[in-house]
């Protein structure tokens, strides 16, 4: 039986009519917020995601504070990959950079898959669901497979992802081999947060942006299909790329039931493009510093491109978010002021 009774997200995602706007950010835990810097002062962000009181006390600020629908669990989308072994570590300013890139298929046949439980993710969650209401969410997050994919080939962050392309055209075996290496992985990681009990999930692929349709339904679809399907018909499942634009009717052959929409895409356009009944999104973040009125102009442009795909017939509903992550620099009472606004005109 749901955890959740008449909360926003679960009925939009479902196509159902919300008690009011459902609204949560990504990244609406984080630097943006004084009482984030404060827990996490003097603790690397990695271990910060194995400890399970604090994972759950991160995961809550931004609920406490801001008044979303839903808290989407702190991770990060490496998280799977040191819990399975990979020598990995988050630089401040950098990002996630590995201890040794996988790049041949001896790489590849070497890479750990995560097939253990991580306890301290278990009871993070089992923290957060005791105090989150019936009428809020809790989403579970995995990072898909070629943006994980990506961190691994090139080391780290990449403005252009040429070792990743290259290992995708030049050997694709050893690309294909390294995608089945990293699903299970992925998948086991999605399975633990099932059974510990989120009531949502969102696949998030931060790099197929860089991407074409044609390599993307080539080299990455087929394993984001295996990963949602593993939820399929016990959880929402959301999925969310970063300028994917282009790629939005591909992405939503995924099978996710909401399909999420960065801030370069008006969402009645979107819509069109998208074999899914809901969308997220997609308030330009920068839009945090502009001011209520600026915020509520755009609020009111977004529910006017819904409420068309709506009457075209080609989505039911809509879940509030960003077009992408709060920035770091954001103020945190914006974001609140962000969200109220949504509640009020979304």
């Amino acid at each position: 039986m749901s955890r959740t009774r008449n909360a926003p997200l679960i009925d939009a995602a479902a196509g159902r009519t919300p008690s009011r706007p459902p609204v949560w950010f990504m990244r609406q835990a984080g630097r943006s917020l004084p009482e984030y810097r404060k827990v996490r002062e003097g603790i690397d962000m990695l271990d910060s995601c194995f400890m399970p009181e604090l994972l759950a006390e991160i995961t809550l600020q931004p609920v406490r504070r801001h008044d979303v629908d839903a808290a989407i669990l702190f991770s990060d989308i490496v998280v799977p990959l040191k819990a399975a072994g990979v020598g990995v570590d988050i630089v401040p300013g950098r990002g996630p950079v590995m201890e040794q890139p996988v790049r041949t298929k001896e790489d590849v046949a070497k890479l750990p898959i995560l097939d253990t439980d991580v306890p301290q993710v278990r009871d993070g969650i089992a923290i957060i669901l005791d105090e989150l209401t019936e009428t809020q969410a809790l989403i579970g997050f995995v990072g898909a497979p070629f943006t994980l994919a990506s961190y691994l080939v090139e080391g780290g962050p990449s403005k252009n992802h040429e070792k990743t392309k290259a290992l995708m055209h030049a050997e694709p075996q050893t690309w294909h081999a390294l995608m089945e290496r990293l699903t299970p992985t992925i998948i086991n990681f999605l399975q633990l947060q099932m059974e510990a009990g989120i009531d949502a999930m969102q696949l998030f692929d931060s790099w197929a942006g860089y991407l074409n349709e044609r390599d993307y339904r080539e080299f990455v679809l087929p394993y984001s299909t295996e990963i949602l399907k593993a939820a399929e018909g016990r959880i929402p499942r959301i999925h969310f790329g970063v300028g994917t634009g282009e790629l939005l009717g591909a992405m939503s052959e995924a099978g996710s039931e909401v399909m999420g929409v960065d801030y370069r895409v008006p969402m009645d356009a979107a819509a069109g493009r998208v074999n899914a009944s809901v969308l997220q999104g997609n308030l330009d973040p920068a839009l945090l510093f502009a001011g209520d009125d600026a915020i509520r102009s755009a609020v009111r442009t977004i529910k006017g491109e819904v409420a068309a795909a709506q009457a075209a017939g080609d989505i039911d509903t809509h879940i509030w978010n960003l077009g992408h992550g709060v920035l770091p620099t954001t103020g945190a009472e914006a974001v609140t002021r962000a969200v109220s606004i949504i509640h009020e005109e979304g």
